[in-house]
């Protein structure tokens, strides 16, 4: 009878998690923030400038970028790229 159990995956490196939140991070910030300033007339010369609701909003969908990548898309982009998951 031969043992065939998994073996527990090995972990990340501490590096490629921090990392890949910091990018994640950055990504969801800079593309949400920009969505959300075109949505709700926020945009400027230099990018985007949100205050109030519509920053809010941002955070809100920042929040949720993270829960729903990590919990039902297996990682979120930047985890699964640099295979921090």
């Amino acid at each position: 009878m031969d043992d065939t159990s998994a073996t527990p995956a090995a972990r990340p490196s501490n590096w490629r998690i921090v990392l890949a939140a910091i990018l994640d991070f950055l990504t969801a910030f800079f593309m949400l923030g920009y969505i959300v300033g075109a949505l709700f007339g926020g945009l400027t010369d230099n990018g985007f400038s949100l205050s109030g609701a519509p920053a809010l909003l941002c955070f809100a969908l920042i929040v949720a970028y993270f829960w729903i990548g990590g919990k039902y898309l297996g990682g979120t982009i930047w985890q699964r790229i640099l295979k921090a998951r």
